[in-house]
């Protein structure tokens, strides 16, 4: 009998999330930054156990939402658990049990009734294990995880046992995906994330929240190489010069990495071509919301 269901990861932003998911998956489909807030749309990556397929929702971080994008974010995130099958808690183990964790475990209240809830601490390789089975106890009593699990999302550690737990956990039924699909995303999507990834990158503190990524175009050529054409939205003329660098070099770095990663991702030639529009509302058009997968109504306050 084959299994097959939706795992949502949740927790604060930079719990490792995504981290997670391209372990479990194998594969690089979820963004993957230092900066916080770097997931905006419900990522999807599909793994394999046994008969077991596994489908991770990998949400936004969860966080005290402030602008439109934000609240669409965090909507999107606490959307993606209640429609799946099994949720996994993630919390960082250095953190502990922070004011944003508080809220999320209030969250659960709300949509756990007839769910399963997991807990996974994180990063367990930075603290003792005094400390860890101390957290471990406290989460458990605030609330009843019907598992729990220490990881090493970058690491690995742990990371197996929890795949396992989910491949038994995912409900009955037929498969939701062929099996070579790693993920639910149009390539559009992904190679958007990927150009969007290097920029937060390369920018650090510069202005990572304020810009957006979208493939314009995706044209099949007969060598069976892809050129791909996007724009990168800005906010104001003074981020445009930010984007470009001195001479364009900040611009060609970026475009030079993304379509490294998106070559080797695809495993063919791609031609990237970017593009940088000052777009000031850029925030408050819908179009934006769709195109990062997100509903532009949850941006309502």
């Amino acid at each position: 009998m084959t299994r097959a269901g939706f795992v949502a990861l949740i927790g604060e932003p930079n719990a490792g999330k995504s981290t997670l998911t391209n372990r479990m998956v194998g594969a690089k489909v979820s963004i993957v930054t230092h900066k916080v807030q770097t997931t905006r749309a419900r990522i999807r990556g599909v793994a394999l156990k046994d008969d077991s397929q596994i489908v991770f929702v990998d949400t936004p971080g969860l966080f005290r939402p402030r602008r439109r994008l934000d609240r669409a974010m965090v909507a999107a995130a606490w959307g993606g658990a209640a429609d799946a099958d099994v949720v996994v808690l993630m919390v960082e183990a250095h953190r502990g049990i922070t004011e944003g964790v508080e809220r999320i475990l209030e969250g659960l209240e709300e949509i756990g009734e007839g769910r399963k809830i997991a807990l996974a601490i994180n990063k367990i390789d930075m603290v003792q294990a005094e400390k860890l089975l101390a957290l471990s106890k406290d989460l458990n009593e605030r609330y009843n995880f019907i598992e729990t699990f220490m990881i090493s999302a970058e690491k690995g550690h742990g990371a197996e046992d929890l795949k396992k737990w989910l491949a038994k956990e995912v409900p009955e039924g037929p498969w939701l995906y062929p099996e070579d699909q790693i993920a639910d995303l149009p390539m559009r999507m992904i190679a958007a994330e990927m150009t969007r990834e290097k920029l937060t990158l390369r920018l650090h503190q510069e202005l990572p929240y304020q810009l957006t990524v979208e493939t314009e175009k995706w044209e099949e050529r007969k060598d069976g190489s892809a050129k791909v054409d996007q724009l990168i939205y800005v906010m104001r003329d003074g981020h445009k010069g930010i984007v470009l660098g001195k001479g364009g070099e900040t611009i060609k770095a970026v475009s030079k990495a993304a379509r490294e990663e998106l070559t080797e991702f695809l495993g063919r030639k791609v031609h990237l071509f970017l593009q940088v529009k000052v777009r000031p509302n850029w925030l408050e058009e819908s179009e934006r919301y769709s195109e990062m997968g997100l509903d532009f109504k949850d941006g309502n306050s």
